[in-house]
């Protein structure tokens, strides 16, 4: 009897121990998975975020993941569809394990859904920490003016936007909000027809707000024209170049870092006719 209830004691002990260490491994594994997702998800860079977000590192750590934000975005009352009298929609999304995104977080995709840019902005009012900053998007008279959101940036693919083939189409330009401010149509002579002149999209980087309407209305099956953070979408010059004939590009170079950069050399003390015509027979 004595011999039976101890190894009824070794075997309860042995699924005791047993149980421990699967949980741990499910655990470690679990913990493995989810660095490996983070990491993919932070290297995202194509990610738009809603209007008036902190640049992505301080939002990473500013959002609390509440899901305020796509709430007003899904029940705001321009998203009424006037048929079903039902909303349609949300253009926020929280993101899932399945998207690319840090899980949690609000993003969009303008090819699914764009920004409608509200009036009244209602997605940045509702955010508890100001992850999405509302004074990012009040003009000087301190009113909400959804022309100063900034979630990237409009691109023109030129080899599949069939406005530069000759083929007339504006969706673009005339689903933009901004029609001839943020999108304007450039006139080009077509010279291989000779008859047929080309409307090109044309981009103000200035004026875009990246709400991605443009993007939704392509008519060809893969966008020629796209939305990209704006840092990934335009190049940086550099502080030591500048615009002469801008003067708050003068400005901003007084306190740029790295002033003891030059393109000074011994040909700058030169004239230009010394070294132009070098080796020149005339």
């Amino acid at each position: 009897m004595a011999e039976k209830k101890r190894k009824v004691q070794v075997s309860e002990r042995r699924k005791f121990f047993t149980h421990i260490s699967h949980n741990v491994g499910l655990g470690l594994m679990g913990g493995l998975l989810w660095g490996a997702y983070t990491s993919k998800a932070k290297s995202a860079p194509l990610t738009l975020r809603p209007p008036a977000a902190l640049p992505e590192d301080d939002f990473m750590r500013t959002c609390i993941r509440c899901g305020l934000c796509a709430e007003a975005c899904l029940n705001r009352e321009s998203n009424i569809d006037k048929e079903t009298l039902k909303p349609r929609p949300a253009t926020l999304k929280m993101a899932r394990a399945s998207d690319d995104v840090m899980i949690g977080t609000p993003f969009f995709k303008p090819r699914d859904v764009a920004c409608y840019m509200c009036e009244d902005i209602p997605c940045v009012p509702v955010c508890p920490t100001e992850a999405l900053d509302i004074t990012l998007v009040r003009n000087k008279e301190h009113n909400l003016d959804p022309t100063l959101m900034s979630m990237g940036i409009a691109v023109v693919d030129s080899n599949s936007c069939i406005a530069f083939w000759g083929i007339q189409c504006d969706a673009c330009y005339r689903a933009c909000p901004l029609m001839d401010v943020a999108i304007k149509l450039e006139y080009d002579r077509n010279a291989r027809t000779g008859k047929h002149a080309f409307l090109k999209p044309v981009v103000e980087m200035h004026a875009c707000t990246g709400c991605g309407l443009c993007e939704m209305a392509c008519v060809t099956e893969k966008a020629a024209i796209f939305v990209q953070p704006r840092e990934v979408a335009l190049g940086r010059p550099g502080d030591h170049y500048v615009r002469g004939w801008d003067k708050k590009d003068e400005q901003r170079i007084q306190n740029r870092v790295g002033k003891d950069v030059t393109t000074h050399d011994k040909r700058s003390d030169e004239k230009a006719e010394d070294y132009l015509n070098m080796d020149v027979e005339y």
